[in-house]
Formats: structure tokens, C-alpha cells, sequence
């Protein structure tokens, strides 16, 4: 495959998993983070993944938070992509401290079309972006991307639930400020990470102009509900693999 092909490849996919996002409607996007993860998501069912920042560092016994290098990511990414032939998306937290062009360009080498990008800059301590300044990041990410002839999927995170930043009274109309300079500037999803009830997912669904992102637990969330409550996309976290790891010891403990 010449490079031409290869980039249609990559269009072709990242338009598939740009139509897979709909309010009510959402999309399943099991958090995988190597090869065999992605296979098995595969092999059930699911026409597109994610793969976790999280459970893909401890899978090379990294800590989350960037403690595994861009390329590190990336190299573990293309070995995700290779195994399976559906749209991948991935975590890269807050960028790694790599420019938005070299983010893009690291995401198509490695064969992914979409991106999570998140407002806690680990690079820098763990400082939360200013509002706008993530939105600006986000401009630069889909600006690299439209440059690659690629419509990466930049699914644009924020931390201000997770980190509880602020105070909550007013928590979820600043995270819907804060998501709608991220959708102004070119996001195609928009991830308030938290596990939210209900009301407060519906709020935010309505509130936005783009699918918004739930997190779930696979074994005791309802999708019907997350949909009734207005989610366009759910992904896993590191919880898919917590589940499994859980099991794992049940059945090693008999073994001891």
C-alpha cells in the first residue's frame, strides 16, 4: 500500500467513526490497550475502539499520567491498529508535551483516526489548561489534521469533574462553557469525564451541541439508560481491565 492508499484508508476510517457518534444514540467504544483487548472487542461485536491512556500504560508497567514516552504510546497503538481493521481512537491525555502536528502526525503513522485530549497538563505538574487555552489546543489538533487530509475524530476532554476544580455549585455550567469553546473550535465529541446521574448527563447532553462522551462500568451500567439520558459515545477507562484483573485473581487464588 503506497502512501496515497494508505491515506484514503485513513479517511475512509475516521469518517466511519465521525457517523458512529449520535445523541441518544450512542456509540460503544470498549477502552482497549493492546492487541489481544482489541481482538476480543472485536470478536464480540463493536465497530470501533478506544484505547485507555490508563490500562494501556499498565499493560507495559508505566504509570498513567504520561508515564510512558508519545512514541512509546504510539508503538503500542500500531500494534493495536494492525490487529484489528476498525476505526481506533486514543487517549493521549494532555499531548505529552508534543506539538499538535506531531501529535497527529504520531496518531496516523501509528494507523489511529481519533484522539481524547484532556485539560490536566501532566507535563507541567498536573496544571489545569485555562478554558481557552484548551479550546486553542484543540483548534491546532483539527488545523494538523485537516493539513493531513485526515478528519481525525478529536473527542475534547475536560477534568473539571474528575478534579473537582472549583466550587460545585456552578461546576457543570463551567464545564459546559468550558466543552463549547472545545466544540467552537473544531471537536467533534466533547468528554466531561465522571459518572454522572442521570439528570446531570441530560443537562449536559442537552446543553451541548455536540455527542457527549460517558463513562461506564461494563459490568453494571445500562447502555439504554446512558442513552435515554442523552450520551453520544461511551468508552470503559481503565474499568474493562479492572474487571478482568479482578477475575484473574479469583482464579489464580485457587492455584496459590
Amino acid at each position: 500500500m503506497d502512501q496515497t492508499e494508505g491515506m484514503t484508508s485513513l479517511a475512509d476510517l475516521a469518517v466511519t467513526l465521525t457517523s458512529l457518534h449520535r445523541k441518544g444514540d450512542p456509540v460503544v467504544l470498549p477502552t482497549t490497550w493492546d492487541a489481544w483487548s482489541a481482538n476480543t472487542a472485536v470478536a464480540a461485536g463493536f465497530a470501533a475502539l478506544t484505547v485507555g491512556s490508563h490500562p494501556m500504560a499498565d499493560s507495559i508497567g508505566r504509570p498513567d499520567g504520561e508515564g510512558m514516552s508519545f512514541d512509546e504510546a504510539m508503538t503500542r497503538v500500531a500494534q493495536i491498529t494492525s490487529a484489528v481493521d476498525v476505526p481506533v481512537s486514543v487517549d493521549i491525555e494532555s499531548g505529552y508535551g508534543q506539538s499538535a502536528e506531531r501529535i497527529i502526525e504520531g496518531l496516523l503513522g501509528a494507523g489511529a483516526v481519533g484522539l481524547n485530549i484532556e485539560d490536566t497538563v501532566h507535563s507541567e505538574g498536573g496544571r489545569f489548561r485555562d478554558a481557552q487555552e484548551h479550546a486553542d489546543l484543540v483548534a491546532a489538533l483539527r488545523a494538523a489534521a485537516d493539513a493531513a487530509g485526515v478528519h481525525v475524530v478529536i473527542n475534547a476532554r475536560t477534568d473539571i469533574f474528575k478534579n473537582q476544580v472549583g466550587e460545585a455549585e456552578d461546576r457543570v455550567e463551567r464545564a459546559i462553557a468550558r466543552m463549547q469553546l472545545c466544540a467552537d473550535a473544531g471537536a467533534d465529541s466533547l468528554y466531561p469525564v465522571a459518572f454522572h446521574d442521570a439528570a446531570t448527563l441530560r443537562h449536559l447532553a442537552d446543553a451541548l451541541p455536540l455527542p457527549v462522551n460517558a463513562i461506564a462500568n461494563p459490568a453494571t451500567d445500562d447502555l439504554a439508560a446512558l442513552a435515554a439520558a442523552g450520551a453520544g459515545r461511551i468508552s470503559f477507562g481503565p474499568i474493562w481491565q479492572m474487571a478482568l484483573t479482578e477475575r484473574s485473581n479469583e482464579l489464580l487464588a485457587r492455584w496459590r
